[in-house]
């Protein structure tokens, strides 16, 4: 797969030199069923080489055999077919809690593999912000190499039993390579009837598909769950889930907030009245979370354009996991993209939540 990489953040000129946990890594090792994209998670998480359940759902690459006893990983599948961007290709991923480190394997030119807490962006909220050299030395002349710009971010629940992490760059005309993983580390007991409303806040990251750059995004999410339905043909739980992304914000990568920037553009481009990022919406539909305790479906954002009409403004993904003996809290990640945004044909925002019962 050939990558275009932007002139400016791949330039090689030479230039003058200016203990802890690893959460992820053990399971992708073990894991057999990771060849599509590799995650990584605690010891615990069931690793054997079985049959998923729910088959028909597309689960993304991870745990084999989930169980609702036993935690479960998962992580963004590999685009490997001409033209595709470079999903998934972040793997061997770790966090150093002694030097707070991140550690990220499988990304080129992105130093060497060690991300540091950022500079101009150290953290979202309660979640932490990372960033590769940028800058290596060659062995043998000693001369600095520039590197690509990497960006991690690491969320991780107050329970310590779910965790994300999502790695993107800014430095190819596409998407670029990087990848996400989600996880619980421990099991989950789900309600059998009732409902249960979770909150919690988003961090992302928003790359471009015809134009270099990255920005930071920030959001509040709320989650429903109906534990009684829906059920599905065989019997067995299908739960409904609701759930809605507001108080959406954007921020460059200095850590400026452009979000009035960003729907001015759009909105002169296309002859829109939008006012601010619109509101994602989850939709509801039969077969959304399973007896493991993982949810898979489509959100989607909406505006009104110049007819007055009703259309879709983003549309995407979200994959989720929930845990805990109450069920008491979710994580997971939601990929959003758009044709909107004048800066590139299109503009993907992949972001990471924990939300609490």
């Amino acid at each position: 797969m050939n990558k275009f990489i932007v002139a400016v953040a791949a330039a090689l000129t030479l230039a003058a030199c200016g203990g802890g946990s690893t959460p992820f890594e053990d399971a992708a090792a073990e894991d057999s069923d990771t060849s599509s994209g590799d995650g990584s998670t605690d010891g615990n998480t069931d690793t054997d080489g079985g049959t998923a359940i729910n088959g028909d759902r597309s689960l993304p690459p991870g745990t084999a055999s989930p169980q609702p006893t036993l935690g479960i990983f998962r992580s963004e599948p590999t685009s490997t077919q001409t033209g595709a961007t470079g999903n998934g290709f972040a793997t061997g991923v770790s966090y150093d809690s002694a030097n707070d480190t991140f550690t990220v394997d499988n990304l080129g030119f992105d130093g060497d593999n060690t991300y540091s807490r950022g500079t101009a962006v150290s953290s979202l909220g309660p979640y932490a912000v990372y960033e590769a050299d940028q800058q290596v030395t060659d062995g043998f002349s000693g001369n600095p190499v520039n590197q690509l710009s990497h960006r991690a971010i690491y969320g991780v629940s107050t329970s310590g039993n779910s965790r994300f992490a999502i790695v993107r760059t800014g430095a190819y005309v596409d998407y670029g390579f990087g990848g996400f993983i989600y996880q619980r580390d421990n099991g989950v007991t789900l309600p059998s009837t009732g409902q249960a409303l979770y909150n919690g806040v988003m961090a992302g990251m928003r790359d471009f598909n015809g134009a270099g750059g990255l920005e930071y995004t920030t959001a509040d999410i709320a989650l429903a769950i109906d534990f009684d339905d829906f059920n599905d043909s065989t019997g067995t739980r299908g739960d409904a889930v609701r759930g809605f992304i507001s108080n959406r914000t954007i921020y460059d990568a200095s850590g400026n907030d452009i979000t009035s920037t960003v729907v001015s553009r759009i909105e002169q481009d296309n002859n829109i009245s939008l006012g601010n990022i619109p509101t994602a919406v989850f939709t509801v539909q039969p077969g959304v979370l399973d007896d493991n305790g993982e949810m898979l479906g489509t959100v989607q954002s909406y505006y009104t354009d110049s007819s007055g009409q009703t259309a879709v403004f983003e549309q995407g993904n979200y994959y989720a996991i929930v845990s805990g003996n109450n069920a008491e809290e979710v994580v997971g990640i939601v990929v959003l993209e758009s044709t909107l945004d004048p800066i590139s044909s299109s503009v993907r925002d992949t972001s990471g939540f924990v939300a609490y019962r």
